[in-house]
Parts: C-alpha cells; structure tokens; sequence
C-alpha cells in the first residue's frame, strides 16, 4: 500500500537527523509535504552529545526533495514559542494546509537520582521534553482547525512514559507528562476529528542513544564501554532478543496514527518496546 498520505502536509519538530528524520521520510514516501524543524545546535553550550547541525537539517531535506515532495525547513528552539509558530505559519502558507504533526524533538541529559539531579538539568528536560511538545501542539492546532478536515497529531513519549528507570527521573517525569497531554488534547479536540496519539519506543539506534554519556550509564560497570557493551546490558530490557530498535520502526508507528487507518484511534499510547512493558 502506497500513497497513504497523498496530498497532506506534515509538521515535524527534530527533524534533522535520528527519529525525526525517519519520520520525515517515511511520511514522505506515502506522499506527504514535509515541514521540518530543529534546533540545529547544541541545547546547552555543555552538552556532552553532539548536536544535530543545518547540514543535518539540509540532508533531511534533500532526502525528502529524492522522494519528489515539497519541504520547507527551519532552525527553531521549541522551547521559543513564537520562532516555532512563525516557522508553522511560513510553513502553511507556503504548502497550503496541514493535516499531521508530529511532536518528535526531545533530549537526553543528566543521569543523576532525582535528589541529586540539578536545577539546570531538570529545567531544560522539562522546557524541551514536556514544554515543547505542547508548543508544539498549540502551534498547530489551529491551522487543523481551521483547515476543517480533521488531523492527526503524534507525540513522541517513550516507554519511560509509562514506567520507571533509575537515574533518570527528570526524563521519566517528562515523559509521562507527554501522555498527560496527549490524552487532555485527544478530549479537547476531538470534536474537530482531530486525533492525538502518542507512541512509546524503547531505545532507538539514534546518537540520542548511541552516545558515550549513555554507554556509561548503562555500564557503569565497564571503564571504556562501547556500543556492544551497552547493547548487551540493554537487552536485558527487552522480551525480544535486541538491544534497540531502529528509527524506521518508530516511523512505521507514526506513519499507521497519521494516516486513515487509524482514523478511529485517539488517546492512545503506541508502545514499540520489543516487549520492554512485559517486564
């Protein structure tokens, strides 16, 4: 099946490389106008993982472009409220419409336990995590509702939205708030036939994930753990024999809470977790 999205513009918040830019592309490939968004930069000036670049950014782009569909692209924070909803609105004005968004821009920091996590630490998580995810949505709301065809609108939690992990509490509070959202905005908008959804992935082959601060936390057993090392330690969360899922996988979620076959799924939480929930 093919052209699942014909005709439609999506809006896609960490766009520029890792699960946003799979999401680009895999909406692309069913026939979707593409609106990408990144922050291109480093959060903070002290990140320890490398940021996403306007090369990145540009590479999205150029892979959207291969598919024959129209992007426009724009470097914004989503923590700044009226940069995203001016990106937005250029946006529309430029495709026509728009139908999807998608809620994928998030961090990872830290790896403290709550009562010694930082005040910085927790703000940021919180401000991009959480904070974002609903400018996001109030950015685009009401270009769905004046478009008058309904929507679909996914947000990006984790399975850390539904469960606990140590030494990361900011992240798990944050990501819990996303189903907060995402079912109050499945309440408040249903009546506009605008569906909101939410998915839970389990550790996703991103350089969110596949990093030196995070190969440390999961072996701090380990001096100089690597990629292997980690992936050992981080089957063990999971039913299925793997360490991570790949991006495409969370895509293929996204992509089925876009287009019509979902078209009577609202308020729920899409768990891809190689059965990570089961434990």
């Amino acid at each position: 099946m093919t052209g699942r999205l014909e005709g439609k513009v999506a809006f896609i918040t960490g766009a520029a490389r890792g699960q946003g830019r799979s999401h680009a592309v895999r909406l692309a490939e069913e026939g979707a106008d593409i609106i990408a968004v990144d922050i291109c930069g480093p959060i903070t000036l002290d990140s320890p993982i490398a940021a996403a670049t306007s090369a990145d950014l540009a590479e999205t782009a150029d892979l959207v472009k291969g598919l024959d569909r129209r992007v426009i692209t724009a470097e914004v924070d989503v923590r700044d409220y009226d940069a995203l909803k001016s990106a937005l609105d250029l946006g529309v004005e430029q495709l026509g419409r728009l139908d999807v968004i998608v809620a994928n821009a998030g961090i990872g920091n830290g790896g403290e336990t709550l009562d010694k996590t930082s005040e910085s630490d927790w703000t940021e998580m919180i401000d991009v995590n959480l904070a974002g995810v609903w400018k996001t949505v109030k950015a685009g709301v009401p270009h769905l509702i004046s478009g008058g065809r309904g929507g679909s609108i996914i947000l990006t939690s984790s399975v850390g939205g539904l469960k606990a992990y140590p030494n990361t509490g900011h992240y798990i509070a944050a990501k819990h708030g996303v189903i907060g959202l995402m079912r109050t905005f499945a309440m408040e908008l249903g009546e506009h036939s605008i569906r909101v959804n939410s998915v839970a992935p389990t550790n996703v082959n991103t350089p969110m994930f596949m990093n030196e601060p995070t190969m440390r936390l999961f072996r701090p057993d380990l001096e100089n753990p690597g990629p292997e090392d980690m992936l050992a330690a981080s089957r063990m969360m999971h039913v299925l024999p793997i360490g991570c899922v790949e991006p495409e996988d969370i895509s293929n979620a996204v992509l089925f809470l876009a287009s019509d076959e979902a078209r009577f799924v609202t308020g729920i939480t899409l768990p891809v977790d190689a059965g990570s929930l089961l434990k």
